[in-house]
């Protein structure tokens, strides 16, 4: 699947499904969990932040389905979905760049973050499209194949999403 390129249709396709199931997960998240969720959202690219996409492209080459990503997606913010998942906004990918370059994966080519989850760990696409995320929460350590693709990342959380629903659905039906 990383020979295939990332389809702006389908992720907005994606987008619209992840927005649906994360407004059921909220519904019900204080009463099964005890706490407020925090702000669960997928933004929408923006021209602010295609503009930042577009500086993003003239301070280093990134993967094409990274451009694709952004010019249909500013951020998405998941601190409730199992322990986190945060896909970054460009211009903070454009920030950590400068201040940490490319990721150095042995036998690809630099990998650029552009997410990561709520114990720190990153996540960067390579050129191939394959998606490596860190043992640790360091940009200087090992780094484990996460995903074939970034369709393949968005489809794990999609996953992750429509776990946490039916678990929540589980929890009442157990009560």
């Amino acid at each position: 699947m990383a020979d295939e390129r990332l389809d702006a249709e389908w992720l907005r396709a994606w987008c619209e499904q992840a927005d649906a199931g994360l407004a059921k997960l909220m519904k019900s998240f204080e009463a099964r969990y005890g706490f407020e969720p925090g702000s669960n959202v997928v933004v929408l690219a923006s021209e602010a932040s295609r503009h930042a996409t577009d500086s993003l492209v003239d301070l280093t080459p990134i993967p094409s389905d990274l451009t694709t990503m952004y010019w249909v997606i500013d951020e998405v913010s998941l601190p409730d979905v199992e322990n986190g998942y945060f896909v970054h906004p460009a211009s903070l990918v454009a920030d950590h760049f400068r201040e940490y370059g490319a990721v150095r994966i042995d036998g690809e080519e630099p990998a650029l973050v552009f997410a990561s989850d709520g114990g720190g760990h990153l996540f960067a696409l390579a050129g191939s499209g394959r998606i490596w995320r860190s043992t640790t929460a360091s940009w200087f350590d090992q780094f484990d194949l996460a995903a074939g693709s970034l369709q393949e990342f968005f489809e794990g959380l999609s996953r992750q999403i429509t776990d946490q629903l039916g678990q929540l659905v589980e929890g009442w039906a157990g009560a």
